[in-house]
């Protein structure tokens, strides 16, 4: 790795493992690692021991460092000569502000590479056995935010209403809202659904149900959650195949004596 870099890491949807090898060497000889609030603490550990780590994450209704902080930060940081691993979750080109950091950074003349990272719009349902697109229900999908749901005017919701598998992120605040939208333009009722929260984790959670009582069902949730609207999200009672493995898991720890769940996903 060159020296007065930013690398843009995709870090995964959770699980530590589904970071790329590419992502993990990146981290492995970072100078200063400037990381996303919900990054997997092992993933952060990776860097070296006298690499800075910065947290700039954001929650809820607090966000100490706005967007133009950090990006000032990545091009003063690069400007000192060092290697410098922008750790986001997920993919850093989907919902993850990686456009404007880039755009920034080439603003200022600082070189930069993008190292792509699963994206939890996917993993997040194949981890809960749904498959976006099958064969039989979905030849496509469509990804958006849920952070407009209550902007009439931010997302056409009467064409997502169409389309085959809808993907709702960071709607779970949303989610009455976006499912009363949907049947109000005509969508069935009886339209599957899933809430898969903390996806790729030990403490994933799924809810499933219909659009007529998600909003209930899943209304203990925690974020971040992944919501999947259409036919496939029913496939899920049928390929649960992460519930099973994590179910096997615990009965072999409980026949040894072995205690607690590893902190990601399932081996």
């Amino acid at each position: 790795m060159i020296r007065g870099v930013v690398y843009l890491v995709g870090a995964g949807p959770g699980d530590p493992e589904l970071i790329t090898v590419r992502g993990l060497a990146c981290l492995r000889q970072a100078d200063v690692v400037v990381h996303d609030r919900l990054v997997a603490r092992e993933l952060i550990d990776s860097a070296p021991r006298a690499a800075r780590r910065i947290d700039v994450g954001k929650s809820p209704g607090h966000a100490p460092w706005p967007q133009s902080r950090i990006n000032a930060l990545l091009i003063a940081e690069a400007r000192r000569k060092r290697r410098v691993v922008r750790l986001k979750g997920g993919d850093p080109f989907v919902f993850g502000r990686g456009g404007e950091e880039c755009q920034a950074l080439a603003e200022a003349g600082v070189r930069f590479e993008i190292v792509p990272g699963v994206s939890s719009a996917v993993a997040a349902p194949a981890y809960a056995g749904i498959p976006l697109t099958h064969r039989m229900a979905a030849s496509a999908f469509t990804v958006v935010t849920g952070h407009t749901a209550s902007d009439p005017n931010a997302l056409d919701w009467e064409a997502l209403s169409r389309l085959g598998t809808l993907v709702v992120m960071m709607g779970l605040a949303e989610l009455p809202a976006i499912a009363s939208r949907l049947l109000q333009l005509g969508k069935p009722p009886g339209t599957p659904v899933a809430v898969i929260s903390r996806g790729t984790t030990a403490e994933q959670v799924v809810a499933r149900g219909t659009l007529a009582d998600i909003a209930e069902r899943a209304s203990r949730l925690s974020s971040p959650a992944t919501i999947v609207i259409g036919p496939v999200a029913s496939l899920a009672d049928q390929l649960a195949w992460f519930d099973a493995a994590r179910s096997r898991r615990a009965h072999s720890l409980r026949s040894s004596g072995s205690a607690g769940m590893p902190a990601s996903g399932v081996a």
